[in-house]
């Protein structure tokens, strides 16, 4: 039986979960949904087909991020008005989002229409767990596959078939503390940064009061993985079949980090573990952070970082000239089991909708996955200038590395890492034995 399959699937890496992903964490708890001119101009162009007499009933709506509920149940209400379906959010932190999703998995009970990511696609699909949504999408007038992302779309199909409509997509960028790179004399950060500048900053923005910088062994997306790629390393091949920890820009990338914890640049892992890098950063003890595009939301309503801090684009090595940004992209899925399969369908036209997809980015909800349609994103807050994120979508793009058990090499990566944080092992020895590790994951795929 698939959903006792699946079960056990889930079962095996339910908690190696972490706080990797697009979105996947946020402090601010705003429920006051933004305000925008033109709302009812946008939403009457993008009018969904199932209109009121067509559908009927209430649709639940799974999410994790709270910094997003207040622009996307403005989007979902505006349907709503239309469908006369009512869609109602609700938000379940990260690790328990999918704690709920295994278990509605198990019982047939899943939400109507929900997120899916990168790390449990395969799972979820090959499972037969979410609405295939291929021939839907191929007699709809809104929804194109080719106006979004192409890794974002690959990563939401499985034997030709697609499971999920794009969301959005992240950039990684560098975030800093304009008033401490004041105190401490050094320049803002810009295009022309290397990581051996970035190196040098942050020991100098090292004090009694602060760090320079700010990194956890499980701040992959949004650190290491950006830098591992920048320096002609990777984390897994192409084909998905062998680890990249064996190559020596993704050896070189970990040193850099490990030699910032050592010479006390960055928290020691004790720290880090009870203050994530973004606390630090919303709390002023730390001067810089990469962080995803996700987090706009959550520091624009900090009222420290948004009176202090600012982003910009992420160095790029020296030798390879690379600039790189990892970016992952969230998709739109429905339960292949929900009861009101037309309305979930429906909800998903209509988010996915190049309109829809525009007044994400201009809500500044997040940067949209329909390409040339995060242009308003910009524009969303006046405390930061959010080209540093934009300028990361002209850089060198990566898709999030991932595989049908992302998170059971993910969380093994993580705990070794832990090993070279804390000097137990030397950088070489532990990455050797991840690459071992993964690779042994990866031939079970």
């Amino acid at each position: 039986m698939k959903a006792k399959k699946f079960a056990a699937l889930l079962m095996s890496s339910i908690m190696a979960l972490s706080l990797a992903a697009c979105g996947s964490s946020g402090s601010a708890q705003s429920t006051e949904a933004p305000k925008t001119e033109g709302a009812s101009a946008a939403a009457s162009e993008a009018a969904p087909e199932a209109m009121k007499g067509s559908v009927e009933g209430e649709l639940t709506v799974s999410i994790w991020d709270e910094n997003q509920r207040p622009g996307l149940q403005q989007i979902i209400d505006e349907w709503s008005a239309q469908s006369g379906v009512k869609a109602t959010i609700q938000v379940v932190k990260w690790d328990e989002y999918w704690t709920l999703l295994e278990a509605g998995a198990s019982g047939g009970e899943l939400p109507d229409v929900f997120w899916m990511h990168s790390n449990q696609a395969q799972k979820y699909m090959e499972n037969d767990m979410l609405m295939d949504l291929t021939d839907k999408i191929a007699s709809s007038d809104k929804i194109d596959m080719g106006n979004y992302y192409q890794g974002i779309v690959d990563l939401y199909q499985s034997n030709g078939k697609q499971y999920a409509v794009p969301k959005d997509i992240d950039t990684i960028a560098l975030w800093y503390n304009k008033t401490m790179f004041d105190e401490c004399n050094v320049p803002y950060p810009d295009d022309t940064w290397t990581w051996d500048t970035f190196v040098d900053a942050a020991a100098k923005l090292t004090t009694d009061d602060h760090w320079g910088y700010a990194i956890a062994p499980s701040n992959n997306q949004d650190s290491f993985y950006n830098a591992v790629y920048s320096m002609g390393g990777n984390i897994i091949s192409d084909d998905k079949k062998a680890s990249g920890y064996d190559q020596p820009g993704t050896i070189k990338a970990i040193k850099m980090f490990v030699d910032m914890v050592k010479a006390g640049s960055c928290p020691d892992l004790n720290t880090i573990a009870e203050s994530p890098a973004d606390v630090l950063f919303e709390s002023g003890k730390v001067a810089m952070v990469t962080q995803g595009s996700w987090m706009v939301a959550a520091f624009k309503d900090n009222e420290y970082t948004a009176e202090n801090c600012d982003v910009a684009v992420l160095p790029k090595d020296a030798e390879t000239g690379k600039r790189v940004s990892i970016y992952n992209g969230l998709g739109w899925a429905a339960s292949a089991n929900t009861k009101n399969p037309d309305a979930a369908w429906s909800l998903i036209e209509w988010l996915g909708s190049k309109e829809m997809q525009e007044k994400q980015a201009e809500l500044g909800v997040t940067m949209s996955a329909y390409e040339g349609c995060s242009d308003k994103w910009v524009n969303c807050t006046d405390k930061f200038d959010l080209n540093g994120h934009m300028k990361m979508l002209d850089a060198d793009l990566v898709f999030r590395p991932y595989s049908k058990y992302t998170t059971v090499w993910e969380d093994m990566q993580t705990e070794k890492l832990k090993e070279a944080w804390t000097g137990e092992k030397d950088v070489e020895t532990v990455c050797a034995e991840i690459c071992e590790s993964m690779n042994g994951t990866l031939s079970e795929e």
